[in-house]
């Protein structure tokens, strides 16, 4: 038996969700494709200057202290909810997210 959650699809194959921990905000670009496909809500679009410092935002043209920039990033709103399905990660076109396995209790 597995260490981790496991389930079983229709077919009889083993099926181990991995589910989303972390979204790397510096990398996102705030398409929201991630937002579409989920099916539980789980995410949400914030300025990217609420969730990054001005050091780490990734400004190509040096104004990020520009009152008119109102770039936005990808957020994680209700991480408890993911069933793990890894659909964001697929369609994300930067590969920012993380998945991890969860421990069967």
């Amino acid at each position: 038996m597995s260490e981790f959650v496991t389930g079983v699809t229709f077919g009889g194959t083993e099926w181990t969700p991995a589910y989303v921990t972390d979204i790397n905000q510096k990398t996102c670009i705030g398409c929201g494709r991630c937002f579409k496909v989920c099916p539980r809500d789980v995410f949400d679009l914030v300025e990217k200057a609420d969730v990054l410092g001005a050091e780490e935002f990734d400004d190509d043209y040096g104004d990020f202290e520009d009152d008119d920039d109102n770039s936005m990033v990808m957020n994680i709103k209700n991480g408890l909810d993911c069933i793990g399905c890894e659909a964001c990660s697929k369609v994300c076109p930067k590969d920012c997210f993380t998945h991890e396995h969860k421990q069967a209790a």
